[in-house]
């Protein structure tokens, strides 16, 4: 299980319709999230800590790109933790489980971010010192 605390943010307006890193239109009607970490496709659970709430939400977007900040969140998923445009931030858990990722590969990629694997893979030995 990929498991993170940090500041989540939320998406301005001047976003809706653009293309997210995915490819698809963001629309902030739709519970979705920018992550720099978690995989595109990835299906998460962000609990806002202080209100106890909690949202699904599908990472199609890159980012946020300021520090501290762990995720952004569409406008829809900000709403359902209860992080409002006055707050700003808010801090948050952002769990990521394995069995609940819709594909096997995103299932390997999230125990991969959960491992603290990111992904890439050394080259192979040369074939002089392989044993």
């Amino acid at each position: 299980m990929a498991l993170d605390r940090g500041e989540a943010s939320f998406y301005g307006d001047g976003f809706q319709g653009r293309r997210t890193a995915s490819g698809e239109r963001f629309d902030q009607a739709k519970p979705t999230a920018a992550s720099k970490d978690l995989p595109l496709g990835t299906r998460a659970e962000v609990t806002h800590l202080e209100t106890g709430r909690s949202v699904e939400v599908t990472v199609n977007d890159r980012g946020p790109y300021v520090e501290g900040r762990i995720i952004d969140l569409s406008k829809q998923a900000a709403k359902a933790v209860g992080l409002t445009k006055q707050e700003g931030t808010a801090p948050v858990e952002v769990v990521a489980r394995p069995s609940d990722q819709p594909t096997e590969e995103l299932r390997r990629k999230v125990l991969e971010v959960a491992n603290g694997d990111d992904g890439e893979q050394a080259p192979p030995a040369p074939a002089a010192t392989r044993p």
